[in-house]
């Protein structure tokens, strides 16, 4: 039996990509199409939410679906630490219910920022670059905001990287002490690179995406994930074996 699917977002980038995925799949339909200003009842005949969509709409999507006994998938950026918080005091009283958050489909890049949070203990200066296409409207991309909060994570009791001048706007945007600075250009699709800073060395770990056919994999594994999902999953690294 197929799982029914309804795609947020249906129309953009992601979007069509997702909804070609499910089309050639045997193991989803695709029942619904919508838009990020649709109604939102026109998901309420899915299994399953995909939300790929605008940081301004997606927390109203996905807590529609959940209030509706829907699992979600989302795509989108900009679900920061305090949002995420309080999508999980939300589903505490529905515990059939699982939202799969996931901030890069690439399993590269999933591969990339378990690497940086890796190596975040042995190097006080750490900071990330990340570059993304023009048509990107959040900044920094939450792939770097996750990446920032890993590094941050595996640094609890060694404390803050080292960013001096912090004050000084051209310094980036601090995530858990961590520099981070966007491009935003024509001719990417997406690039992050974390430099770590010691004594007599740098180490680079670079990820660049060149084709969007880079999400396909870790589209299917998270939408599989999402089918049994129960409370808030952050991160396409949890799906992956081996590498919690």
């Amino acid at each position: 039996m197929r799982t029914r699917v309804a795609i947020v977002g249906a129309s953009g980038r992601m979007g069509q990509l997702a909804t070609r995925l499910i089309e050639a799949s045997e193991d989803f339909e695709l029942v619904a199409s919508l838009g990020s200003q649709d109604e939102l009842t026109g998901m309420l005949g899915a299994d399953l939410v995909v939300d790929l969509t605008l940081p301004a709409v997606s927390q109203s999507i996905v807590e529609f679906a959940v209030a509706n006994g829907l699992n979600v998938l989302v795509g989108t950026s900009g679900w920061s630490h305090d949002r995420i918080t309080a999508l999980e005091r939300t589903i505490t009283d529905k515990l059939d219910v699982g939202v799969i958050i996931v901030p890069n489909f690439s399993i590269g890049s999933v591969l990339a920022t378990s690497f940086a949070a890796l190596a975040a203990r042995f190097y006080e200066s750490i900071e990330i670059i990340e570059a993304h296409a023009s048509t990107k409207v959040d900044s920094p991309s939450g792939t770097a905001v996750r990446t920032a909060e890993l590094i941050g994570d595996a640094r609890l009791d060694l404390g803050p990287v080292r960013a001096p001048h912090a004050d000084q706007r051209a310094r980036g945007q601090q995530v858990s002490s961590v520099p981070i600075h966007s491009l935003r250009m024509q001719g990417i699709v997406a690039k992050q690179d974390v430099i770590f800073g010691g004594t007599g060395e740098t180490l680079t770990l670079s990820h660049e995406t060149l084709s969007p056919t880079a999400y396909e994999a870790g589209i299917m594994l998270a939408l599989r994930a999402t089918r049994t999902a129960r409370g808030v999953t952050v991160g396409l690294d949890k799906l992956l074996p081996g590498i919690n």
